[in-house]
């Protein structure tokens, strides 16, 4: 039985995963969805890290799906258990050295972002416009309600990894994410990885609008992983 852990973007928790989770369970797997102590300013990423990793426990054959700001957790935690593949949705890819405050003017986001205000007349502080836009509207306002507050102390901090993790990765971006516009993020996934990103509709908040068809994209990834047949 494969365990999915699925690692939470900054100010999110585990109930962004609740209905991803649910599909992936249907399908016969463990769902591991670890709370991040992004509230904490005494935590930075070796303490998100250590939340997963603690979340995991004994458990095997560990699919790792990282959202958004959980990409900079994601590959340390590959670096301390056995993971047999990891995918970035929507999702920072760090740099050797790089805090994650920096990765916004390292990347050219703020003008990604810009252009793509501009393009969907989004006044800049409806949040919801921005990451719940196809959510449905009962679900968008949850979502809102239980935002956590997000410290900035793993902001600061340079990510620890001389490299990339020795574990197969895919990247699903979102072709609708107006927070990590999707030409935006194909540029930063070809530098970064060395990539093309696969693609799938919706928004930044895709486990929540789409969470089925997410739920079969990674099962497909799950069942063929770097040319080889994982059961």
């Amino acid at each position: 039985m494969t365990t999915y852990v699925l690692i939470p973007g900054a100010a999110s928790d585990s109930w962004y995963w609740h209905l991803l989770a649910a599909e992936l369970r249907t399908r016969g797997h463990d769902v591991v969805t670890p709370d991040l102590p992004c509230d904490d300013d005494s935590a930075g990423l070796s303490e998100y890290a250590d939340a997963v990793v603690d979340a995991i426990g004994d458990r095997g054959d560990l699919v790792v799906v990282a959202q958004s700001f959980g990409g900079f957790t994601a590959p340390l935690v590959c670096e301390r258990v056995p993971v047999g593949l990891l995918v970035l949705l929507t999702a920072m890819v760090p740099s050797p050295g790089e805090p994650p405050g920096a990765w916004w003017a390292n990347t050219g986001w703020e003008a990604a972002r810009r252009e793509q205000d501009e393009r969907d007349g989004r006044a800049p502080d409806d949040d919801t416009a921005l990451f719940l836009h196809d959510v449905p509207p009962e679900l968008a306002a949850e979502a809102m309600r239980r935002g956590r507050g997000q410290s900035a102390t793993p902001f600061a901090e340079p990510w620890p990894l001389d490299a990339w993790p020795s574990v197969p990765t895919r990247f699903l971006l979102c072709r609708d994410d107006r927070f990590f516009p999707a030409e935006f993020m194909r540029r930063v996934v070809g530098e970064r990885l060395g990539t093309v990103p696969d693609e799938i509709g919706g928004g930044h908040s895709v486990a929540l609008s789409r969470p089925g068809e997410l739920a079969d994209r990674l099962e497909a990834y799950r069942a063929v992983t770097d040319g080889h047949t994982r059961t």
